[in-house]
């Protein structure tokens, strides 16, 4: 019997249908080589394929990282912003429809785990996450605008992945370029992909076997 049930197979596939629209159209399809966006649609493969190694790469890839947006739109909401990076999401200039779309960065990483919960953890992930982020950030840092680059089209994203700062409207001046992308490599995996994977893997080992009813 499957372990995912219809209402939720068929709510989430329309929502990444809908997004995948609508960011193709506005922003381009450079957008989706932004981490969250590759881990939008391993769910969907999740989801119908109900293995656990699409969500397993999904949770360990946006787990951290996410937990940061979610901390800076939930501080910004009293007023007190952690980093700013959601302050577009307060910007009225912005339609509430794109903010609405936008709003996953909250919800996802709790679906992520919903599914891991329900699939298992598959420990190849931690492997097969890392390959898939330095392949992300690579082509962002050799084949992507930087931030501010005037021969970037309208609306397409700058600065994907973070790959020269944490800005999209200047490069960051602490480092080399090549410094903070490497710092990128090695970090990312060290600091925020291995401890998710250790989390996952201890609270997998605690799992119960689910079995029989959709949820």
């Amino acid at each position: 019997m499957s372990k995912i049930s219809l209402p939720v197979k068929y709510g989430y596939t329309l929502f990444a249908i809908v997004l995948a629209v609508y960011y193709w159209r506005e922003y381009g399809p450079t957008n989706f080589l932004y981490f969250c966006d590759v881990a939008l649609f391993l769910v969907v493969a999740a989801v119908w394929t109900e293995k656990s190694i699409y969500a397993s790469l999904a949770a360990v890839g946006i787990s951290l990282p996410q937990l940061f947006w979610q901390l800076d739109f939930m501080s910004s909401l009293v007023g007190f912003p952690v980093v700013g990076m959601t302050a577009y999401m307060f910007d009225e200039q912005i339609s509430l429809f794109a903010r609405g779309l936008s709003f996953f960065h909250f919800w996802l990483p709790m679906l992520v785990w919903f599914l891991v919960w329900r699939l298992g953890y598959d420990r190849r992930a931690l492997v097969g996450w890392t390959v898939i982020a330095w392949g992300l950030m690579l082509v962002s840092y050799f084949l992507l605008p930087a931030p501010g680059d005037p021969l970037a089209f309208p609306n397409q994203p700058h600065n994907v992945n973070y790959v020269y700062g944490l800005s999209d409207s200047a490069p960051q001046a602490w480092m080399p370029a090549s410094a903070w992308l490497s710092m990128l490599l090695v970090g990312l995996p060290l600091l925020f992909y291995f401890p998710t994977h250790l989390l996952l893997s201890w609270l997998d080992s605690k799992r119960p076997v689910v079995i029989g009813m959709e949820i």
